[in-house]
């Protein structure tokens, strides 16, 4: 009888009756937290994001170009990383700044004042009409986008914990995508006066400002998405003169004073110092560095003359391959990695992958030489092949980082994540630029000649990323059977 009554504190709860986060946490209880309406939330927000960094990456170089600041058609590659890059380096000035504000007035307004950026400085994008305005409107996009970071805690906090892993993997399988339709939108919308005359007359305003269309098109997409964030649930717990530690549960447990101490001081961790999370994030930022600039060599690459190693493709052609790697990756995301993922684990899945795709990447100069059919069916199979091993690698490593700290430690750790990752990605698109724009000067090299030394370094730091993947580096927290 004495055990009994032990237990019962325990398991009474008292929620908030205004409090939003007490409101999530009720849903969970009942079991009603997994619902098409959450996962469809995460989704819209997450594309919000995803779509203006990536949609200009197929006709940036055309876009460098008409601006008619580089010298020689070998340094537009350079200029266009410059472009790529500025969106990365305003988010990591901001990220821990967006991160500490999530985690004082809530998820929500971080989410809806990044969808607004998006709206403007998206918009401003389409209608530049120098380089450094380019630039310009990039930067303030990426410092006032605070929204990636709070929406990972959010997909992790709105699900109850044996559900984590279905939110973190809809939000890397809707970045994925993201970072897919995004430069198919920007393929086939780009300069429409010249690929749809009968709709957009020469001499219009079309005309005036060939890219303007792709970023109006995602700008209105954002604008839908920031009404309907108005009715976005917030996790952020709201007790009025309260200082209680909300941790998992989030609402109020009736327990020891030793229990709450506890509490308090795994708030206080120094999360720097908790190494499974550190590990995975370090991995995590050596792997984006390598998608980014995966991603901006490659629809610099393809669009490059076939003398320069490229494949002469225009901008619906990059479109194409990118808009059937996007459909591979859904059929992917929904029917096969959920079971792979739980026969073989994230971790062990993703290392396997990432071996696999450095001979995978280390085959697209040679896939340049083909022609006709057979070169766009090779490439469609290498593209959706290699969305496919990435989405993996992120996916895992974000379990990974999920399982590394408590919930009430989620919104300090993404930020820490999300400035570290955005130094590496605005490193990547300048740096993979200039080696793109460097290899395709040297292309009577006897070692590595042209193309082939920008996919051999991008594998090096790709290489890197996997290697670290392995033990004694990476470090693995052991889930405690509440967890």
């Amino acid at each position: 009888m004495d055990e009994e009554n032990i237990g019962q504190p325990l398991l009474k709860k008292h929620y908030y009756e205004n409090c939003p986060g007490c409101k999530v946490d009720q849903a969970k209880e009942l079991k009603t937290d997994v619902s098409v309406r959450n996962l469809f939330n995460i989704w819209m927000v997450v594309l919000c994001n995803a779509l203006p960094i990536s949609s200009l990456f197929p006709y940036l170089y055309f876009m460098v170009s008409d601006f008619n600041i580089a010298e020689r058609v070998e340094d537009i590659s350079a200029y266009a990383g410059y472009v790529g890059s500025a969106f990365m380096l305003g988010r990591c000035l901001t990220s821990i700044l967006w991160g500490i504000t999530a985690d004082r007035y809530g998820r929500k307004p971080v989410v809806i004042v990044g969808i607004v950026s998006v709206i403007i400085f998206n918009t401003l994008f389409g209608l530049s009409t120098s380089f450094w305005m380019a630039v310009i409107m990039r930067f303030l996009l990426g410092s006032l986008n605070g929204l990636l970071g709070p929406m990972k805690a959010y997909s992790s906090e709105i699900f109850r914990e044996e559900k984590q892993a279905l939110g973190l993997s809809t939000f890397s399988a809707a970045w994925g995508i993201g970072l897919i339709i995004g430069p198919a939108l920007g393929g086939y919308l780009a300069q429409p006066v010249e690929k749809y005359p009968h709709l957009f007359p020469k001499d219009s305003f079309w005309d005036k400002f060939p890219y303007f269309l792709p970023s109006f098109i995602i700008s209105a997409f954002a604008f839908v998405v920031g009404i309907a964030c108005f009715w976005l649930p917030e996790t952020l717990h709201n007790h009025p003169c309260s200082d209680e530690s909300t941790d998992n549960t989030g609402a109020t447990e009736t327990t020891s004073s030793a229990d709450n101490k506890d509490k308090i001081m795994q708030k206080d961790e120094n999360l720097l110092l908790n190494w499974p999370l550190m590990s995975s994030i370090i991995v995590y930022c050596i792997i984006s560095l390598h998608e980014i600039a995966y991603q901006e060599v490659f629809s610099l690459w393809a669009v490059s003359p076939r003398r320069l190693g490229g494949m002469s493709f225009t901008t619906d052609n990059v479109g194409d391959v990118l808009a059937i790697s996007g459909l591979g990756l859904i059929i992917y995301q929904l029917s096969v990695y959920p079971s792979l993922e739980k026969a073989f684990g994230p971790v062990k899945f993703a290392r396997v992958t990432g071996v696999l795709s450095i001979p995978l990447l280390q085959s697209y100069p040679f896939i340049a030489t083909l022609s006709g059919i057979t070169l766009y069916l090779v490439i469609n199979i290498v593209s959706v092949v290699k969305s496919i091993f990435s989405v993996t690698i992120i996916t895992g490593l974000f379990i990974l980082q999920n399982r590394a700290v408590e919930q009430h430690q989620r919104g300090a750790a993404n930020g820490i994540s999300m400035t570290l990752m955005s130094i590496f990605k605005a490193i990547g698109p300048a740096t993979g630029g200039a080696i793109l724009t460097w290899s395709q000067k040297r292309i009577d090299a006897t070692f590595l000649p042209g193309t082939n030394m920008v996919f051999f370094l991008l594998n090096v730091v790709e290489g890197l990323g996997i290697l670290l993947m392995f033990t004694p580096f990476l470090s693995i927290k052991k889930r405690t059977p509440i967890q």
